[in-house]
């Protein structure tokens, strides 16, 4: 390894770029409100939604001020928390890596530009369209860059079954979502929430930490790739009942379920979002137990349908997944809405 330079701390980066009193009070009242839905105390749906991964700021933000004149529209059947997917995991390594690794993708990867990118534009989600937002967890010790910003936190297929992950996940303050592995095993999926609603004590960023455990840890059902490497989905109406059997096996809290309608329930066919997302709309109307465990879904959405190569620039157009592009997203919010 060649050392490059020591980054700087979250305190430190948390000091230099901080949040107003009036970002503090709208995040918390967002993140109470959030929390309510998991608990059971609030009735609204939850919509995780936006880029695969968040690749420039610009179309980021120009995607989320648009998706706040609907969020006001809907606000009283559903709460949005924005996808502002800031690290990429990647299975072999190889492609983008997300906006920490290179804050402009056309450039060399540069991670104290990266933390510094990332950190203002969930601060600008904030400040000027009062969104806090949800980021995916690749890196545990990276997260407290983020902390003060983030309402909702993912754990991906390929890092639920990791230690760290786990721990970490049980001393975060907002809800997390434990993604089944790629294989499907939900027994992984149901212990790795174990793990998060529970204490632990454990090594932190060099420091001896205690958590006090996360009863808003999760299931994430996002599909899963079968004994003969093809994808297959688990978020049908017997899919649903059968996490509500584990859930009612495991005595966790807040049983909760959000479902990953793109990735390998999808198939990777970014278009089948709406005709899924349709269909759990529907399980929920049919079955009172769906109903209060499906607390929302997960949709790849951007501004332009489908996926370009980095180095393409057509402004809104993933550069990573296939995504739905703004035309249908908001066809497709209101048909939720109307169905709730």
């Amino acid at each position: 390894m060649n050392f490059h330079r020591k980054l700087p701390i979250p305190k430190d980066v948390k000091q230099e770029f901080p949040l107003s009193e009036r970002m503090m009070r709208v995040k918390e009242e967002r993140d109470a409100n959030i929390k309510a839905v998991f608990d059971g105390a609030l009735d609204k749906f939850i919509l995780i939604i936006g880029p695969c991964s968040a690749d420039h700021s610009e179309p980021v933000l120009e995607y989320l001020s648009r998706l706040r004149k609907i969020a006001e529209e809907v606000d009283d059947k559903i709460i949005m928390i924005p996808r502002i997917y800031t690290n990429k995991p990647r299975t072999t390594g190889h492609g983008y890596k997300g906006m920490l690794h290179q804050p402009d993708p056309d450039a060399k990867p540069d991670m104290y530009k990266g933390i510094v990118a990332i950190r203002e534009l969930h601060l600008a989600a904030l400040r000027d369209y009062d969104f806090s937002c949800a980021d995916e967890m690749l890196y545990p010790e990276n997260y407290r860059y983020l902390s003060d910003l983030l309402s909702y936190v993912a754990i991906g297929a390929r890092s639920v079954e990791n230690q760290q992950h786990r721990l970490t996940a049980s001393g975060i303050e907002v809800p997390v979502g434990m993604k089944n592995p790629t294989g499907g095993e939900l027994s992984v999926m149901m212990n790795s929430i174990v793990a998060a609603q529970s204490s632990h004590t454990f090594i932190y960023r060099g420091w001896e930490v205690t958590s006090d455990g996360n009863p808003y840890a999760h299931a994430i059902l996002r599909g899963y790739i079968d004994y003969a490497g093809r994808s297959a989905s688990n978020y049908h109406y017997e899919d649903l009942l059968r996490v509500e059997e584990l859930y009612e096996e495991s005595n966790l809290k807040n049983p909760s379920v959000i479902v990953d309608t793109n990735h390998n329930n999808s198939g990777k066919k970014y278009l089948e979002q709406v005709r899924i997302a349709k269909d759990i709309v529907h399980s929920r109307n049919q079955n009172k137990d769906i109903k209060r465990l499906v607390k929302g879904l997960m949709i790849e959405s951007y501004l332009e349908d489908g996926a370009q190569s980095v180095g393409e620039h057509v402004f809104g157009k993933s550069i990573t997944d296939p995504c739905l592009g703004w035309e249908k997203t908001k066809e497709l919010i209101y048909d939720i809405a109307e169905k709730l």
